[in-house]
Order: structure tokens, then sequence, then C-alpha cells
């Protein structure tokens, strides 16, 4: 398994460091505002970049997504990697900015993760969305029964979320897979997957 960073939660470090909107909303009530930082307005910017590349691909099946990915995303991330560390030098260790600057840097081979699979996406909101469920019933389902219980419960989860994102009933798609999966050659589980599957004859499919 290979980690992918998610773009979101790096720009997002940097957006509330340069977060000039809010700054003059609180200005305005006569609240304090936090200092504006200007380089952490330009990571914002070319940040931003990437996720313009990313509008223009939306759709795209994932060979022709990694190769604008690498004609015009990949040169950015270089200029990326070398400017942040420019701008890491300029600072104390402990400083705010230092520390958004970190969080990629040493995450870097997540993050360019997606210069080498068209399949990645730059961030994981889809995955945030589809799982918000969790979070808001959490109060409803709050004890799992142990941590083994809550572990499984987070794999059905994913389970059910990625059938849904795939456009799979997640219903019939678990019967097919429970009913086939002991029998199924260990080396072709790939086959069973959201993505790959597809349904037998006779499997009834019912809204999850």
């Amino acid at each position: 398994m290979l980690e992918a960073g998610c773009f979101a939660h790096a720009r997002r470090k940097f957006f509330e460091l340069a977060d000039v909107e809010g700054a003059a909303r609180k200005k305005s009530r006569g609240e304090r505002s936090g200092q504006i930082y200007p380089i952490a307005l330009e990571a914002v910017q070319k940040l931003d970049a990437l996720f313009e590349i990313e509008r223009s691909i939306n759709g795209k099946n994932p060979s022709d997504r990694l190769a604008v990915r690498q004609e015009f995303g990949a040169p950015l991330m270089v200029e990326l990697h070398d400017w942040l560390n420019a701008q890491l030098e300029k600072l104390s260790r402990n400083h705010d900015l230092a520390k958004a600057i970190n969080y990629v840097l040493r995450r870097w081979d997540a993050f360019t993760r997606f210069l080498d699979d068209g399949r990645v996406c730059l961030t994981n909101n889809a995955a945030e969305r589809a799982l918000r469920c969790v979070p808001l019933g959490r109060k409803a389902w709050l004890f799992c029964g142990s941590d083994r219980g809550g572990q499984r419960a987070a794999v059905i989860y994913s389970l059910i979320q990625s059938a849904r994102l795939n456009d799979v009933d997640p219903q019939a798609w678990l019967a097919d897979v429970l009913a086939r999966i002991a029998d199924h050659p260990v080396r072709q589980l790939d086959q069973l997957l959201p993505w790959n599957w597809h349904k037998r004859a006779g499997v009834l499919s019912q809204a999850a």
C-alpha cells in the first residue's frame, strides 16, 4: 500500500496563515486578526496552479490525466520543492510557516505520487465526504464493542463507500463477493474489487 498526499490538507495549513479575507472581516468587527504572511499567500497561489490543472482533466481516463500531469504538473512540483526549501532556510524551526512547509517536504514522496499514477486524486476530499456519515452519526453508535470491532466497522465503511464511488450497488456487490470469495483464486482477488467487479446473472441488486 502506497501513501498519496492530500493537497487540500497541505494547502489548508498555508491558507490559514494567508487568510486575507478572514483578517479583513475580523478587522471590520474590531477584532484582533493574526498576521498575514506573504510566503503563505505565495504558497497558496502555487498550490492553486496544481488544482487548476486538475480541474482541466476531471473526468478523463487515467492515462490522459497522467500525461497532462507529467507535462504540466511535474515542472510545477519541481519548482515548488525548490521554493519550499528556499523559504525554509529563512525561517526559525518553530515558526508556523516552517511547520506548514515541513508537513509537505517530509511527505514529498506521498505528495508526488499523483505524478506516477493517473488514478490518484490530488485530494482525499471525495473519500472524506463519503465517510461524513460516520462522524455525524457516531453518537448514535458510539461503542463498537471493542477495538477490533471498531477496526472491522472501519473496513466495512471503506468497502461500502468504495462500491458507491464506483457506481456499484454495495449490497449486491457484497452478497456476490461473499458467496464467491471462498473458491476464488487468491491471485485473482483484484477481480472482485468494486472497480473490476462484474455482477453475475441471478444476483439480486437492491438499494443499500
